[in-house]
């Protein structure tokens, strides 16, 4: 029996509309903040009460065969694990999360981070995008092909609950699960992005992460700036001497060469097409200030800086009072939160030992500077997709969403994305995502674009369908 589209499409739409989406309202309330973010969650509770929310839909779907475990080792957050029976013995992997981003300042009026609102096609409130959808599309997929009795192979269904956080509890449960997993052909991760809400975006690479907190010491106490300013060094002329040692503070090119690595040539004709695909919005699509500008508007070389190149981002800040509090003083101490996104094939490891030593060795006028990683991430490089998935992903981005599929590296990190590719070398990978223009992730007003979201569970099951055919042919 081949797979009605139109039937696909309305079986998602209805599902989507019926059961996720009030699913996912009530997941927004609940302030489920990753460990990182959140040091006491198991006494807060909020994680338990997503995964017995997430449990009780999940076992509601009624999917013939499903075995669903919260499987809980000592000392880490839970994990939820399907095992789903198809009619091939061969092994599919969907992913997905459940923790969340904390709240972020810069709401819009009416808006926040633990209340759901639906505007149009838009669910806003944390976490509905990134990632809570993903556990709905991938069940979804897999219930619409029964709806018409298209056979799939076994899949088995992961939701994590510390990728906000790095994933450090993931491998743990990776190993402890191995016997139980197998060897999937084909993983599929919904936590990625798509350039535009038009077609379906595949991910080509990810780029690793590495980061920490600098700290500058140059006083014991914080003098009157009268008295001192021109004698004493200010601690924070010494952080931007510090950073000139990672990067150009005009054109933003990270110098070091362990910071960077050469781009592959396919992956600069993808960033070709997709800059053909989405010109200017490559960069309008962010909130810039009135006449605020990008670093350059060549949309291709954008996608390659924020996809195959590093960049360095100070993400918060220490020692410095409230502008209402701020004395005439030359203050002792300037602390600062690093992240420096790598490229897909640079070694995170070696990259935060580089770090660590370009800011701690000879610090300006003898102050005492210490530089503590805390993320150590490795980027990812897909395999070679295979033509049975390559056209199939054509096929179903023309089926939903009218147009052929895009391939393109994200600048984000996904750490389970790594490990897999190290542990599964012969898979085929589809990493995609809803996270689209202005969808604003770990920022303030993050949505759920709903019409992708659909859109996409409609693809997945495609690819599912394709891959029981395709196995079956090689058997």
């Amino acid at each position: 029996m081949s797979l009605n589209s139109n039937r696909l499409a309305e079986f998602c739409r209805k599902h989507w509309e019926e059961s996720a989406l009030p699913e996912l309202t009530r997941y927004i309330r609940i302030p489920n903040k990753s460990p990182m973010f959140d040091p006491e969650w198991e006494k807060h509770g909020h994680m338990e009460e997503v995964v017995q929310q997430f449990v009780r839909w999940c076992k509601g779907t009624n999917i013939s065969g499903l075995q669903l475990e919260v499987v809980r080792l000592p000392g880490r957050t839970p994990l939820i694990y399907m095992d789903i029976p198809g009619q091939s013995p061969h092994t599919v992997l969907l992913y997905g999360h459940l923790d969340k981003q904390p709240e972020m300042t810069g709401w819009r009026e009416g808006l926040g981070p633990w209340q759901p609102v639906l505007e149009g096609d838009k669910l806003y409130g944390r976490g509905g995008a990134d990632d809570g959808y993903a556990t709905f599309a991938s069940l979804i997929s897999i219930m619409a092909l029964n709806d018409q009795s298209i056979p799939h192979a076994r899949c088995v269904v992961i939701i994590e609950c510390c990728e906000e956080s790095g994933s450090p509890d993931l491998p743990f449960y990776i190993d402890a699960l191995a016997g139980r997993i197998g060897t999937p052909d084909l993983v599929i991760c919904l936590d990625s992005g798509c350039g535009n809400y038009d077609q379906l975006w595949c991910t080509t690479s990810l780029r690793g992460l590495v980061g920490g907190r600098l700290d500058i010491e140059i006083l014991e106490e914080g003098v009157h700036s009268g008295d001192a300013s021109g004698i004493v060094p200010s601690s924070f002329r010494i952080l931007r001497q510090l950073l000139d040692r990672i990067d150009d503070c005009k054109s933003g090119n990270v110098i070091a060469n362990e910071f960077n690595a050469a781009i592959p040539a396919k992956r600069i004709a993808q960033a070709e097409a997709a800059a053909t695909v989405l010109g200017d919005t490559v960069y309008t699509k962010f909130p810039f200030v009135q006449d605020g500008q990008p670093l350059l508007k060549d949309p291709a070389e954008l996608i390659l800086n924020r996809t195959w190149r590093p960049a360095l981002t100070v993400t918060g800040a220490d020692g410095l009072p409230a502008i209402a509090n701020a004395g005439n003083v030359l203050r002792a101490q300037t602390s600062v939160k690093i992240s420096l996104r790598l490229p897909p094939t640079v070694d995170a490891q070696t990259a935060s030992q580089k770090l660590k030593s370009l800011l701690e060795e000879q610090p300006p006028y003898g102050a005492k500077v210490r530089f503590t990683p805390d993320w150590s991430a490795h980027g990812w490089h897909a395999p070679e997709t295979e033509p049975w998935l390559e056209e199939i992903l054509d096929t179903a981005s023309l089926h939903h969403f009218g147009r052929n599929a895009m391939h393109m590296g994200e600048g984000g990190t996904i750490p389970f994305m790594a490990m897999l590719g190290a542990r599964f070398p012969g898979a085929q990978f589809l990493i995609t995502g809803v996270l689209g223009p202005h969808s604003n992730a770990h920022g303030p007003n993050e949505f759920l674009h709903l019409p992708t979201a659909q859109k996409l569970t409609c693809c997945v099951a495609e690819v599912l369908a394709q891959h029981y055919q395709h196995v079956q042919q090689q058997t």
